[in-house]
């Protein structure tokens, strides 16, 4: 059976790093962008790294584009935006695309193991499901993401076990990363 384990994906370098690397660890996969709205989730993205990466927590950074042109920067600038503004440790790799033809395989396998369920409920939930999905019209069936900050909770045998879109609240996400890693000791 497949897992995050099975694939490779680029540093900032463009060197490539197997997710092998980070076996027996929770990951949370996140694709990011420096210009969107959500931005302000790498100050409790960083929070949680600080405070959970001794028991076992990786937080796997994916700058992407793909959304209303939100991360517009090189690797470097993107990088040093993060450092400087939310002070981010957590690894940061290689800017990818995350839907369409040349999606990452990553990512792809990600949405596939853990489908878009929607938004959730509300007038805002709702305005950002006509937006992303006029965004992603365009990916047709490759339209994995539907938006920045959609998060993949990975366990320690490398099986993905929620998704957390970008509108879910940054509690509820601690709270599950908090749960598996006390659950998987």
């Amino acid at each position: 059976m497949k897992t995050v384990y099975d694939f490779t994906v680029k540093d900032r370098a463009g060197k490539d790093v197997s997710l092998s690397e980070y076996a027996g660890k929770v990951l949370l996969i996140v694709n990011t962008a420096t210009g969107c709205g959500f931005t302000p989730h790498y100050e409790p993205l960083e929070a949680m790294y600080k405070d959970l990466k001794e028991k076992g927590f990786e937080i796997l950074d994916f700058p992407c584009n793909q959304f209303a042109n939100q991360a517009p920067g090189s690797e470097d600038e993107i990088h040093e935006f993060c450092t400087l503004k939310f002070g981010t440790e957590f690894p940061q790799f290689k800017k990818i695309d995350v839907n369409g033809e040349g999606a990452d395989p990553l990512f792809a396998y990600l949405a596939t193991e853990k489908p878009f369920a929607g938004f959730g409920k509300g007038l805002k939930n709702a305005m950002m499901n006509k937006f992303a999905n006029a965004n992603n019209k365009k990916f047709g069936d490759k339209a994995y993401v539907k938006w920045n900050f959609t998060k993949f909770l990975v366990d320690r045998d490398g099986k993905v076990v929620a998704r957390f879109e970008p509108t879910v609240d940054m509690k509820e996400v601690r709270a599950a990363v908090e749960a598996l890693l006390e659950e998987s000791k």
